[in-house]
């Protein structure tokens, strides 16, 4: 099989290193691609939100599979697209993509088929949006209704403070993402990220994991697309797992599909565990990142296998996928200042001696090789991905730290240090 892979980020070269070691795969081009994925798989300057150009290279390259990384060529049609020129692809249409590219669309999606979720209100006129504030109590969850690249929410702590942030969100903080404004009820509780591959009929499920979102350590700090993750997460017990089958992933397919909109793809649910049984914080249509990294290390099956599967609406027909017991972790280095400005260009020495290590696997996000001298460089907000396996969840960090502490040579990188704390 010829597979094209739409996307640049460490969910990327994840999916790329784990689609490659297919025996069915003969072939992996991923768009755009980044320097670690280049190693393994071709690359193509063509960007995931270009989509003249991705349509143009799927239909030039022959590919059996399609397999799209990221969130936005999802929600601008790019499956839809595909579909109607018969080249075969794996994720949701972008009706079904609303599940993420609108917060509104998938709490409504909550209210008519009893999912649990928090208590929210949806507004597009900031005077409305904060008189709904004051029927609530603090801490207040602000969201932007459309794609914010995983930093569309804010937690504001007073009244003063949340009513100061509307006017930032109805004022473009977020762009077109936050004409629309979704507030809710804060849930207490831990959060845990949970997967499962869909047909429009079948969901078949994957693993649990946890992620890192503030900046900094002690969840401090600004959100991010992510500062780590790991798996397993011991918050996601067996009768968590049933539950979120039950009431949340099983409920969310029959509805989709009741309402003409099947979803076919990764189903990401962020979950708050709390006392009541687990609730939906939002949807995601693809993989996380960086959740993506540590499941696909603990992936044992074929990845092929089930992408294929599903695209055909066969998932009912499929052994569930097996996993590697040994925990993984995954510490993303990211350049300082991130999520705010940072530099780019900066050199990045250590990688191949991270790699050789026994139980480490270091993914590319943004990076890229120097025109003239081939070094490594900087190349986006988060840049690397420190994957680690061990015996037990504390030798996986301790070897993730291990390799950020020894191997890895880069001036102008921040990290957490508290990766998996909740765990450990």
């Amino acid at each position: 099989m010829r597979i094209l892979l739409i996307g640049s980020g460490g969910r990327e070269h994840a999916l790329a290193w784990k689609l490659s070691q297919s025996e069915q795969v003969t072939e992996v081009t991923v768009a755009p691609g980044n320097a670690g994925i280049a190693a393994i798989a071709n690359v193509v300057d063509v960007k995931a939100d270009d989509m003249t150009g991705l349509i143009a290279l799927a239909q030039s390259g022959a590919y059996d599979l399609v397999v799209v990384g990221p969130e936005q060529p999802l929600a601008l049609g790019l499956v839809d697209a595909l579909v109607l020129r018969d080249i075969k692809v794996f994720g949701p249409t972008q009706a079904a993509a609303q599940l993420e590219s609108s917060k509104a669309f998938t709490k409504d999606l909550c209210d008519r088929y009893n999912i649990p979720t928090a208590k929210y209100g949806v507004f597009t006129d900031v005077s409305e949006a904060k008189a709904y504030l004051k029927t609530m109590d603090a801490p207040y969850v602000l969201k932007a209704d459309g794609l914010a690249a995983g930093k569309g929410v804010v937690i504001p702590e007073s009244l003063a403070e949340a009513e100061a942030e509307l006017d930032e969100f109805f004022s473009g903080k977020f762009g077109d993402a936050s004409t629309t404004v979704v507030i809710e009820e804060f849930m207490r509780g831990a959060e845990a990220s949970f997967f499962a591959i869909c047909d429009g009929t079948t969901a078949l499920p994957l693993i649990a994991a946890q992620d890192h979102k503030r900046a900094f350590d002690g969840d401090t700090g600004p959100n991010t697309g992510g500062m780590g993750a790991y798996t397993p997460a011991p918050v996601f017990t067996d009768a968590v797992f049933a539950q979120t089958m039950e009431r949340i992933i099983q409920p969310t397919i029959d509805g989709m599909a009741k309402d003409g909109t099947p979803f076919t793809g990764i189903l990401f649910a962020g979950l708050m565990i709390t006392d009541e049984g687990p609730k939906l914080i939002e949807y995601n249509v693809r993989f996380g990142d960086p959740e993506c990294q540590v499941v696909m290390r603990r992936m044992q099956s074929d990845l092929v296998e089930l992408l294929v599967a599903a695209e055909a609406g066969r998932l009912n027909s499929v052994t569930p996928p097996a996993w590697f017991t040994d925990p993984v972790v995954n510490v993303v280095l990211a350049a300082k200042g991130y999520p705010g400005s940072y530099k780019k260009g900066t050199i990045i020495n250590g990688i191949d001696t991270a790699n050789a290590r026994d139980d480490v696997v270091v993914f590319h996000a943004g990076t890229r090789r120097g025109r003239n001298c081939g070094k490594l460089k900087a190349n986006g907000g988060r840049v690397l991905n420190v994957t680690a396996s061990g015996e037990t969840l504390k030798e996986a960090v301790d070897l993730a730290y291990r390799v950020i502490r020894d191997d890895i040579k880069w001036s102008d990188m921040q990290f957490r240090t508290d990766i998996a704390y909740q765990a450990l």
